[in-house]
């Protein structure tokens, strides 16, 4: 289902649509207008550039947390894969403590 949500962005008002639910698309809108209004405020430019300058910030930050997330996911992998090694060192372990109990 489509959904219809008018947003403002720099003092203009868009009607956006698509499969998210209106607060979802209110909250990304909202994004978008602050970048747009912190490059606008930081620098005297038109509203395209501006728009253009707070796409390319947005990217960067998109950019950086995919690599962010694929750091996390690599350490992860490290972390599970040393936990299955322990788990095999355990086991070994336990059957070597097994063997040593019962010569006894």
């Amino acid at each position: 289902m489509k959904n219809r949500v008018t947003v403002t962005i720099a003092g203009q008002e868009y009607t956006l649509v698509g499969s998210e639910d209106a607060a979802y698309t209110q909250k990304v809108a909202a994004h978008v207008d602050a970048k747009v209004s912190e490059v606008l405020e930081g620098a005297h430019v038109s509203l395209v550039d501006g728009a253009v300058l707070a796409a390319v910030n947005i990217a960067d930050e998109y950019f950086k947390e995919v690599e962010t997330a694929e750091n996390l996911r690599r350490q992860l992998k490290e972390y599970l894969e040393e936990a299955t090694k322990m788990k095999l060192e355990l086991s070994e372990a336990k059957r070597e403590i097994f063997k040593l109990q019962n010569k006894k």
